[in-house]
């Protein structure tokens, strides 16, 4: 017992994680339907969401009252790759549409109701933006929470005294250490997650939906792999591809299992600070990509809706196209305020080409039915995005360079 409590204290993180998986894989295929183990993917993912609004809340708050100047320029530059890329990832779905189109079966019907314009998608923002802030907390309305949380801040930062200050820094750091408890449950909540999944859906979801899941997830390692790296490698000038695979370790195969930006919240923000970077930028830059970094989701609406054009018959000319991209790239930045995230935009989209909500309707059910994969590359997507930019920003601003992730780590 003593040879694998020090085996165990002496592996990675990471290491932990994919141990994890592999068992709960193992143990999907071999012995399904064993409650008291998915309940350990459904704890770790609850206690994370529990824990990520109160992060959020607090931490905010206290980096705002404690911030000095030069922050503005590292903000102009991570809400500019935040919204840039983002229209990227549109722009890729739709080429690759074009170039591998691809058809859906619409004889499924979904219950749910999607916003009826991009009006509805800014009007839901609006009211999310101005809530209870308690509720907000309370019912993790991430868009609530930053907006009240700067709000907080700037007065902390105008008005309250040093000892007011420090005792909110003191509260945000606590916070800080439970979540980092729960971080450490990572590999058996993975596990409890991956055997969930498995036991469930088995892998048959590949077989039936294979060459739509292909575009999909095709589209989206397109953005992380290829066209995110090549925007930071410009903008360091170096080699960008040691810090995306730190970001692709760290954060995107966290988010893969959990499938919630906000849950990864903790996690990015724990690698942020092993790298060292200022908490005063990336205690708002996280929360705010996990608000509107937003590139899988606009891929997803994008590949969706041209399926259903392509089923349908319905020519899509090259500026229809465009104006999706824009269109998309709007309401993705809207998702995490639209109940059913990315999938209940899809008949927003569709409208653009005159496609009815009820024929739209039937591309969202089968959305739900690939969920359990796109939507996990979807989220590794954005989140390790989310990391990504803002440690970009902040070595930048240092002068230092991706190589130097090693040290930092």
């Amino acid at each position: 017992m003593q040879t694998i409590l020090s085996f165990w204290q002496k592996t990675s993180l990471v290491a932990k994680i994919l141990i994890g998986l592999v068992i709960g894989v193992t143990l999907g295929l071999i012995v399904p339907g064993m409650t008291f183990i998915a309940i350990l993917g459904t704890l770790f993912v609850s206690a994370l969401k529990a824990m990520a609004p109160v992060l959020v809340a607090v931490l905010v708050p206290a980096a705002i009252a404690k911030a000095g100047g030069g922050l503005g320029a590292r903000f102009r530059t991570v809400i500019t790759f935040y919204l840039a890329t983002t229209l990227l990832a549109a722009m890729v779905a739709v080429a690759v549409s074009f170039a591998f189109p691809v058809e859906i079966a619409l004889s499924e019907t979904s219950k749910g109701s999607a916003p009826g314009g991009l009006a509805d998608v800014f009007m839901n923002m609006a009211k999310d933006l101005t809530g209870n802030p308690v509720q907000c907390v309370a019912n993790a309305n991430y868009i609530g929470i930053l907006f009240w949380a700067v709000i907080i801040g700037l007065a902390l930062k105008h008005k309250a005294s040093e000892k007011t200050i420090s005792v909110v820094s003191d509260l945000s750091e606590v916070v800080s250490v439970v979540i980092r408890w729960i971080i450490q449950f990572a590999p058996f909540g993975i596990m409890g997650l991956v055997y969930s999944s498995v036991s469930e859906s088995g892998l048959e979801v590949f077989a039936t939906y294979g060459r739509l899941l292909a575009t999909l997830i095709g589209c989206m390692l397109l953005t992380s792999l290829v066209f995110n790296p090549i925007i930071v490698g410009i903008y360091l000038r170096a080699n960008p591809y040691p810090l995306v695979w730190t970001c692709l370790k760290e954060s995107a195969v966290n988010a893969f299992f959990t499938r919630s930006s906000a849950a990864n919240i903790p996690i990015n923000m724990a690698l942020c600070k092993r790298m060292r970077l200022d908490p005063e930028f990336y205690s708002v830059s996280i929360p705010l990509g996990a608000t509107i970094n937003m590139n899988g989701a606009a891929v997803t609406i994008n590949v969706m809706t041209l399926a259903v054009c392509h089923t349908l018959g319905v020519e899509v000319s090259l500026p229809a196209a465009m104006l999706l991209c824009v269109l998309c790239t709007l309401a993705a930045c809207g998702t995490s305020g639209v109940a059913g995230g990315s999938l209940l935009l899809i008949p927003m989209a569709c409208s653009m080409f005159g496609i009815g909500n009820d024929v739209a309707m039937q591309a969202v059910a089968v959305g739900f039915v690939i969920g359990v994969i796109q939507d996990s590359v979807e989220t590794a997507l954005n989140s390790s995005g989310d990391v990504l930019f803002t440690i970009a920003a902040d070595l930048h601003s240092k002068g230092r360079k991706p190589s130097d992730v090693a040290e930092l780590l």
